[in-house]
């Protein structure tokens, strides 16, 4: 029997590619899913994969980095299914307005862009969206740690994923304030995870390396399914020399969530990345 039989799991981020992925395989070995999301129609579509399936699940829409949401949507849960047992901290993101398009300092980072969309530095970024990245990668994992770690601390123990990714261990280019949250990220699952250990809430993560979902084959593939100029580099410092596909992620995860097969293990960060931290390129 699965360790999900039977559980209450909230899966944050829920209309994802991977954390879709992780709630529907969730859903079919018998826990009963709670999905969060901003948006109720990527919601929607997972949810329908769940119950067509045979799964159970609610849709419960809400912001992550909002802490009266997430405590009205755990009181529902509480209430009507009992407290969360795994909380799966999937919600995150970047945001195009924070990244540069330029890979390192040039002359022309001194006079301000004359085409944001093609051509922009440091300096051009927009600061407010740095921020918000910020904000959805860290505060959107705190948040809702506090809410359901609450839930399981009252029950007795619980387990919790957070996501953080490649960028927690490598600064890639571009991506600056995602690369920051991230690195953060690694950071928290130690933190939380000694914090909770005498509640017998165990906190982990995983670092996932180069998945392919829509947002990223906007960069990593060309519209005919090749590679881009930077998705060529990932798959060249990539021993697997391919990305990653969601259901690859599964195991790992469910052996971090299972008390049974990981109850001594709390506090760390699993890269699931193809061999990319392996490899020099040379």
């Amino acid at each position: 029997m699965s360790c999900y039989q039977g559980k209450v799991a909230v899966v944050t981020g829920a209309g994802g590619t991977l954390c879709s992925a992780i709630a529907k395989d969730m859903a079919a070995k018998g826990a009963r899913v709670v999905l969060i999301g901003r948006t109720r129609e990527k919601l929607e579509k997972t949810a329908s994969a769940i119950e067509a399936a045979g799964g159970v699940c609610r849709i419960e829409p809400g912001d992550v980095t909002d802490e009266n949401t997430m405590r009205d949507i755990a009181d529902r849960v509480v209430a009507e299914w009992g407290p969360c047992r795994y909380l799966i901290n999937g919600a995150g993101g970047n945001n195009v307005k924070a990244m540069p398009t330029r890979l390192r300092y040039s002359e022309a980072d001194l006079a301000p862009t004359s085409d944001f969309a093609k051509d922009r530095g440091f300096w051009d970024i927009d600061m407010e969206a740095f921020k918000s990245v910020l904000e959805i990668n860290t505060i959107g994992t705190v948040i809702p740690s506090r809410v359901f770690g609450m839930q399981m601390a009252k029950a007795g123990g619980g387990a919790i994923l957070n996501f953080a990714s490649m960028n927690t261990y490598r600064p890639l280019t571009r991506v600056a304030p995602y690369a920051m949250s991230k690195a953060a990220i690694a950071n928290w699952t130690m933190f939380f995870a000694q914090y909770m250990a005498p509640a017998k809430v165990r906190v982990n993560a995983v670092a996932p390396g180069f998945f392919v979902n829509e947002r990223s084959k906007q960069y990593l593939m060309t519209p005919d399914g090749g590679f881009s100029p930077r998705g060529q580099q990932v798959i060249n410092h990539t021993p697997a020399g391919r990305f990653g596909e969601a259901e690859e992620l599964l195991g790992c995860v469910e052996w971090l969530l299972d008390d049974e097969k990981a109850g001594f293990v709390t506090g760390i960060t699993v890269p699931v990345d193809g061999g990319f931290l392996a490899s020099a390129g040379v």
